[in-house]
């Protein structure tokens, strides 16, 4: 099964909170954490199959949008080796040892 990593960033918490929750409702997902990023800015990130993350972030498109504004919605099909280990994003770090 190819993970994916589904990204949706809405200018409000209300709304970023209304997208996590379709988000899991809609698909298979996990949802791993969310971000901060300033100025009313947060960002939901979700894992799971490819099919499954591209569902759950159209639901939570719409179902944010109706609460806030979204500001971007992202879907990562299968993210580089690279990615995990720089950002985890919800996943443990690839090196072994730690």
């Amino acid at each position: 099964m190819a993970e994916a990593l589904g990204m949706i960033e809405t200018r409000s918490f209300a709304a970023v909170v209304e997208a996590a929750d379709a988000a899991v409702k809609a698909a298979k997902v996990e949802l791993v954490s969310y971000e901060k990023t300033g100025g009313g800015y947060t960002t939901v990130i979700i894992r799971g199959d490819v099919a499954a993350v591209k569902a759950a972030c159209d639901a939570a498109h719409l179902a944010a949008g109706r609460v806030g504004d979204v500001v971007a919605v992202h879907v990562i099909a299968r993210p580089h080796a690279n990615v995990d280990t720089v950002m985890p994003l919800g996943r443990a770090s690839a090196k072994s040892g730690e």
